[in-house]
């Protein structure tokens, strides 16, 4: 073979390479067994580092599993889950991740991992971020950076996806979409408008962004603050009486009234749905493993109270008010946004249970299969962190959004219609104040030949979409239904 024949054979050779199954892929980074968990994994999972910054001293921290259907075709998603201050792994290990995680049976011991027939790797490519630096495996060498917020984080969650997909470049030619929930209602449009001028800017490598989602994000003062008191009264938690009292008074004003008369009532309101678990209320809120067992077995408890929570999962839905969004009757404005630990001053939180995910995430065995620092250097795996200072700087999603759908981007807003933490009437609120012309009016949308919930589409490719029953993180609550709807919005099929 002739020299120059030799070259471009060699060339293509290593191109090629690139396109079978990511063989471009860090050399360190392939995760090959994973500590409570035996047989073969149904796709191949990928984690480590990618430094940014100054020096290259933050270093985020992701885990990355390819699709099991057709990974050099199907979308690559970016999972972003909340707080702020909250690690992507409480989707990965309680949500949508290749794994369900059954606690173990034995103190000292670790949790039992069983495949997730649910997962959103059935169908994408999927990486779960932690961010900003500080956050979950996440990092800094210089504690600096721990004073961050909302701009600084898009800015660096725009550099990890240049550089990783600089790692990963057989997925850049993959339609791309950029996925969160909570108070990822503020990362993923504030990320996802930085992805959007980086394209329009040719800067490289061009990422083929097709759109985005949210669930039972936070996005504006006025219509999250406004939220509340229709839901509860929609849901039967208020009587009419206090509602038109509170209506009256408040002039449909109800989270920055002046008028003491308003406020009182609003106390009212509060004080009637103070024992409720905010993030569904469905589900009753343990307060500790006594309450806990009590409920379990009162076999005087009706069927219907005893079994909620459950799902066709090994481990229940969580029955806690902590570390997912920011918190019931607080909508964000701008400036310092307290995470929860430092929200709670120390204080223990009723209905608390992270206690797989942190006993998994802080072994040293899963910590080494997964390439993740050890705790001396990137410190102990948290659900939600107070090592961060944040801070609100981006305003209102609005007009992020509006950027965004008006640019062709593909939206959908999801919530879970029994959340009473970002309820769904405030984003039923803001997507229709957008002003869109509506082009599939409210209907039902099925799942497993059942109503699963309800579904406004606008035009610009704007969809709004309620789950039945669920609370505020949907996939757990309702995996089977969250992938249905997951699966037909990356391929543009209707749902």
């Amino acid at each position: 073979m002739a020299k120059s024949g030799l070259v471009l054979y060699s060339a293509l050779a290593l191109l090629c390479s690139c396109f079978v199954f990511t063989q471009c892929a860090p050399e360190k980074a392939p995760v090959t067994q994973l500590p409570g968990f035996n047989g073969s994994f149904p796709s191949k999972h990928y984690s480590g580092y990618v430094t940014i910054g100054p020096h290259h001293r933050r270093h985020l921290f992701y885990y990355f599993v390819t699709s099991e259907r057709d990974p050099s075709k199907d979308p690559v998603v970016l999972w972003l889950n909340g707080g702020p201050g909250c690690s992507s792994f409480d989707g990965f290990v309680y949500e949508h991740g290749p794994f369900n995680f059954e606690a173990a049976k034995k103190q000292k011991s670790l949790p039992r991992l069983h495949l997730n027939p649910y997962s959103w790797s059935k169908v994408s490519n999927i990486i779960y971020l932690d961010s900003p630096a500080g956050v979950g495996l996440s990092y800094s060498k210089n504690s600096s950076d721990y004073q961050t917020g909302d701009i600084k984080t898009a800015l660096d969650s725009h550099t990890f996806l240049l550089k990783w997909f600089k790692l990963y470049p057989e997925f850049l030619p993959n339609p791309f979409f950029i996925a969160g929930e909570s108070y990822a209602g503020i990362y993923v449009p504030t990320l996802a408008v930085e992805v959007a001028n980086g394209i329009d800017a040719g800067v490289k490598p061009i990422l083929n962004l097709k759109g985005y989602i949210v669930g039972n994000g936070v996005a504006d003062e006025k219509f999250d603050g406004n939220a509340l008191v229709p839901f509860v009264h929609g849901m039967g938690l208020i009587s009419n009486d206090l509602f038109e009292e509170v209506n009256r008074e408040c002039k449909g004003n109800y989270y920055n009234s002046s008028s003491s008369t308003c406020d009182s009532k609003l106390t009212k309101v509060y004080q009637v749905i103070v024992g409720l678990n905010i993030y569904d209320i469905l589900e009753p809120c343990y307060h500790g493993p006594s309450t806990r067992k009590v409920a379990a077995s009162n076999d005087r408890l009706p069927v219907s109270f005893r079994q909620l929570g459950e799902t066709e999962r090994p481990l229940p839905v969580r029955k806690r008010m902590f570390g997912r969004a920011w918190p019931l009757r607080a909508p964000v404005r701008d400036g310092p946004v307290p995470t929860w630990p430092q929200l709670l001053n120390s204080v223990s939180v009723p209905c608390t249970n992270d206690e797989v995910a942190t006993a998994w995430l802080n072994d040293k065995a899963v910590r080494k299969a997964i390439h993740a620092e050890e705790q001396s250097v990137a410190g102990a795996w948290e659900l939600c962190t107070d090592r961060i200072s944040y801070n609100h700087d981006a305003g209102s999603m609005i007009k992020y959004h509006r950027n965004l759908t008006s640019r062709g981007y593909r939206a959908l807003i999801f919530s879970g219609d029994h959340d009473m933490c970002v309820p769904y009437t405030g984003s039923e609120a803001w997507t229709r104040s957008l002003g869109y012309k509506i082009v599939d009016e409210w209907r039902s949308w099925i799942s497993n030949e059942q109503v699963a919930g309800y579904i406004q589409g606008y035009e610009n490719n704007l969809t709004f979409l309620t789950i039945k029953g669920a609370g505020h993180t949907v996939p757990e609550y309702k995996p089977r239904e969250a992938l249905d709807f997951f699966s037909r919005f990356l391929r543009g099929k209707r749902i």
